[in-house]
């Protein structure tokens, strides 16, 4: 089977440039690989030892964040890479990193090449970024490899008759530091127990969002202290068990909708227009000068990013979208961290923090337009029942931090100076 995956991934290091005419996504990442090597080529400094970390997305980013935070920069060099464009083209300028790449597909000649120019000291791997050729070639230069916010279900390759071979591998991992219980449980039957339950760095990254300065002057004038629904990370499928609930908050304007969808582009923008069929404001038409009569609409849809944490500080409820549909949910912890009720939709069986929330009470899933329009309805209107969802959100997420800090006790273990003071 080693050999079968090679050929595969050989087959789409060929491939995937062709398929790019015919997907964004795939071009992106296509195009961003092949400057790849040029961009190690121009940052990479061989007169300082590395820290390589590699996260898959846009949301691996999040959790590795207060990883990166702690990082000594001025004694090591640190090479952050992605495999997805939605991780690279939004972080690709991060202050947080001296190099930010795309990962180059785990063919052995790619992943020679790569490791004899990072020459990493130590590689911190997020979530479950399994690459087996990549893996193996820093057990064989001895690298220190840490996996933080690490998950292991029983559905993944490992417990598989085509992926057990890949099991060989977690083998390079010095340590790994899980996100719950379970993923410790199914790790120790794949026979290794250098691991630690430290939870989710998500939440330490959640909770330093309510000590910043949230305040934004257009969005104090567009609530207004009306009540407030944010719709953050929404794709068409969120939408459309909704939009007939906001076509009647249209009409009497008495509660105040922010939407910020995943895709900001204005082709998507268009198109969420069209499907609510009533007038809304745009950020993008915003400015301090624009005429107070903005303030009349009902809804206001964010078409940039970096914006939606603060709007969730204006929020009495969120929805938070991608599990309506197959695209993945999204941050929930960045809403329950303001003490605010959270909903979902309903697909969410790979996101154990969604069911542990939804169990203490603060979370509700719904299956369509009618349980969309019942809790919304009751949230809104019961501000007994919405405090009191909000509090259980507010406190889960103060009772989980920590996982940075058993983290970076760790990395001070191995070297102090790996660790800014």
């Amino acid at each position: 089977m080693e050999k079968l995956y090679d050929v595969i991934i050989a087959f789409a290091k060929a491939c995937l440039p062709l398929a790019g005419a015919f997907n964004k996504k795939l071009k992106l990442g296509a195009q961003g690989r092949e400057r790849t090597w040029d961009i190690l080529d121009r940052k990479v400094k061989s007169s300082m030892p590395k820290i390589w970390v590699h996260a898959a997305s846009l949301g691996e980013f999040e959790q590795v964040v207060p990883v990166l935070e702690n990082l000594n920069r001025e004694k090591y060099q640190v090479i952050l890479t992605f495999f997805s464009p939605s991780g690279y083209e939004n972080k690709k300028n991060t202050e947080l990193a001296d190099v930010v790449c795309y990962l180059p597909l785990d063919a052995v000649s790619n992943v020679n090449k790569f490791i004899d120019v990072v020459q990493p000291s130590l590689a911190i791997m997020v979530k479950y970024e399994f690459w087996p050729n990549y893996l193996k070639a820093l057990r064989e230069m001895n690298c220190t490899t840490i996996l933080v916010s690490g998950v292991f279900r029983d559905k993944m390759s490992f417990n598989s008759w085509y992926g057990k071979w890949m099991t060989k591998s977690l083998e390079s991992f010095d340590h790994f530091f899980l996100q719950n219980e379970s993923s410790l449980t199914n790790l120790k039957k794949l026979g290794f127990t250098n691991a630690s339950v430290s939870g989710d760095t998500r939440f330490d990254r959640a909770s330093q969002l309510i000590e910043r300065d949230n305040k934004v002057n257009l969005l104090d004038e567009f609530v207004n202290g009306k009540k407030c629904l944010v719709i953050g990370s929404s794709w068409p499928e969120d939408i459309f068990i909704m939009k007939n609930w906001l076509r009647e908050n249209e009409k009497s304007r008495v509660y105040k909708i922010i939407i910020a969808p995943h895709e900001v582009n204005d082709q998507s923008i268009e198109s969420l227009s069209k499907s609510l069929q009533y007038e809304v404001v745009k950020w993008s038409d915003l400015n301090e000068n624009t005429p107070t009569a903005f303030t009349e609409k009902s809804t206001l849809v964010i078409n940039t990013i970096g914006l939606l944490t603060k709007a969730y500080s204006y929020a009495d409820f969120a929805y938070v979208g991608g599990a309506m549909g197959t695209k993945g949910l999204h941050n929930i912890l960045e809403a329950a961290t303001y003490g605010v009720p959270v909903i979902i939709g309903k697909n969410y069986e790979k996101f154990p923090e969604a069911s542990k929330l939804e169990d203490l009470g603060g979370l509700f899933s719904v299956q369509n337009a009618s349980e969309f329009e019942s809790i919304t309805n009751k949230l809104l209107e019961d501000d007994h029942f919405r405090d009191k969802t909000g509090m259980i959100c507010g406190h889960w997420i103060n009772s989980n931090t920590g996982a940075t800090r058993e983290i970076v006790t760790y990395l001070k273990s191995i070297d102090e100076k790996l660790i800014l003071d």
